[in-house]
């Protein structure tokens, strides 16, 4: 009889482990794993904005701060007598260049001349703008621009430029343009991120081109303070005169 009545007992007890299951507490733990998914799915799609994010911000970085293509060149310049023509003097001057150049930015970078007069400056070409801006290095003061788009070639033709220099010398001539200074400019960053990075802390004008001027500019060379930057961004040297009246 005792032999019976435990495995009654165990039967029983058997029996109630289904009805177990009908315990609210343990009616919950379905509810606990579907909220557990839940929070994983959340946590997923966390972590996809966060790698979109880095994806969209790498870009921007790489646009704007990964090294661009590093190109030197010099060029010998006569502005005496004709390119290439009888005549031509023992020795010619001399512009050396560094460029960074992008799809839509160049930036040169031009050293003190050698037995020249001349600043050293950075010159800025933003493509996308339109615009130009000279870095004198000498008096720390950025001045700007429309970028002259008859004179500066386009990215790609810079690039082919810059590569025939890097194989040998190349002799051209000299073309000079006389800019004139017209007003300040205490806001840059409409100027666009390039420009807005060159010139950040320092003093900013803006310049337009003598002849361009209601009046032809003129004025007395004595009261006007000028420098020259002798730069090229085509087949031959540019002297750019920057005059403050």
């Amino acid at each position: 009889m005792v032999k019976i009545a435990f495995n009654a007992a165990l039967a029983h007890k058997g029996k109630e482990s289904p009805a177990a299951l009908k315990d609210p507490e343990l009616a919950g733990a379905p509810v606990s794993i579907d909220g557990s998914t839940g929070r994983c799915l959340l946590t997923l799609l966390g972590i996809a904005f966060i790698l979109s994010g880095l994806i969209v911000g790498g870009a921007c970085l790489y646009r704007y701060f990964t090294p661009k293509r590093l190109y030197h060149g010099s060029m010998q310049f006569n502005d005496r007598f004709p390119a290439g023509g009888e005549g031509q003097p023992y020795y010619l001057p001399q512009v050396e260049e560094k460029m960074e150049i992008s799809d839509d930015m160049a930036v040169i970078s031009v050293p003190p001349p050698r037995f020249r007069p001349g600043d050293p400056a950075y010159i800025l070409h933003d493509f996308n703008r339109k615009l130009t801006a000279y870095l004198d290095l000498t008096l720390r003061t950025c001045f700007v621009i429309p970028l002259n788009t008859s004179v500066v070639l386009p990215p790609q033709d810079l690039i082919d430029l810059f590569s025939q220099l890097m194989s040998g010398s190349y002799r051209s001539y000299l073309v000079q343009e006389d800019l004139v200074v017209t007003e300040r400019i205490d806001d840059i960053k409409p100027l666009g991120f390039y420009i807005r990075r060159l010139c950040d802390g320092k003093e900013t004008y803006r310049m337009q081109r003598r002849d361009s001027i209601q009046g032809g500019g003129i004025v007395k060379r004595s009261t006007e303070d000028c420098f020259t930057i002798n730069h090229f961004e085509n087949k031959f040297v540019t002297e750019t005169r920057i005059c403050k009246t």
